[in-house]
């Protein structure tokens, strides 16, 4: 009877067969397999995308059972996702968060605004067609907004290029020909709205035109101005 137990109590001794005690396997892919088990992505949104990254992390989706950790700092996330519309103001603060983060680091560009420009593409002044015009992107994930389980699967194709890369090809596969650099010289320009009009003196007070036309109490001024137009005839 003893003996037909499948699950013994006893500790299993150690077998002398030495392919049951020891692993096999290269560097690229202990690499691979550390990296992909603890991507850490940046607590970064810029719009509605952002709320359907948070869905993720509820109890319902629990991407933290990938090793997800959300991190609220550059240096200590390696993954960005560009969750929301990214603006030309904007852009050079997602540069710097993306130069801020250290080697390995990957993207995920989230929702149609990001990737296109969205609804904005067409009458917007502002908004960036494409975040890979800043950042490379690894991955890309349509929808506006794309629901949780578009990003899990982001997340698992994300898994599965970092499971095929190499540590001697990392440097090859980098992006080129990138808008902005890393050496960028971008200038600020001056804001075209800067709340100045508030304190205009045709909002104190409105022009003797614009008075006389609604019936408004004129100003004092006003009678001379008349009087002068009739010396001029």
């Amino acid at each position: 009877m003893t003996n037909s137990i499948i699950n013994p109590a006893e500790y299993p001794e150690v077998t002398q067969n030495l392919s049951e005690n020891f692993i096999l396997t290269t560097l690229d892919d202990l690499y691979n397999w550390a990296k992909m088990s603890s991507l850490y992505p940046m607590m970064f949104g810029t719009a509605c995308c952002f709320m359907e990254f948070m869905a993720a992390y509820a109890s319902r989706f629990d991407m933290e059972r990938f090793g997800m950790i959300p991190r609220a700092s550059p240096r200590q996330a390696d993954l960005l996702i560009t969750a929301g519309t990214i603006t030309m103001k904007y852009a050079p603060n997602l540069v710097r968060l993306y130069e801020q983060m250290a080697e390995p680091k990957y993207v995920i560009a989230m929702g149609a605004c990001t990737i296109t420009g969205g609804m904005f593409s067409v009458d917007s002044p502002s908004a960036v067609r494409g975040v890979d015009k800043l950042i490379p992107v690894d991955v890309y994930i349509p929808g506006c907004p794309p629901r949780p389980e578009a990003v899990i699967d982001a997340i698992i194709k994300l898994r599965k290029k970092i499971a095929n890369e190499s540590i001697q090809q990392r440097q090859q596969t980098q992006q080129i020909h990138r808008f902005y650099s890393i050496r960028h010289q971008m200038k600020a320009v001056a804001p075209i709205l800067d709340g100045q009009y508030l304190k205009s003196s045709t909002r104190e007070t409105p022009p003797q035109e614009l008075a006389m036309a609604t019936g408004l109490e004129l100003p004092l001024a006003l009678p001379e101005i008349h009087q002068e137009s009739e010396v001029r005839r």
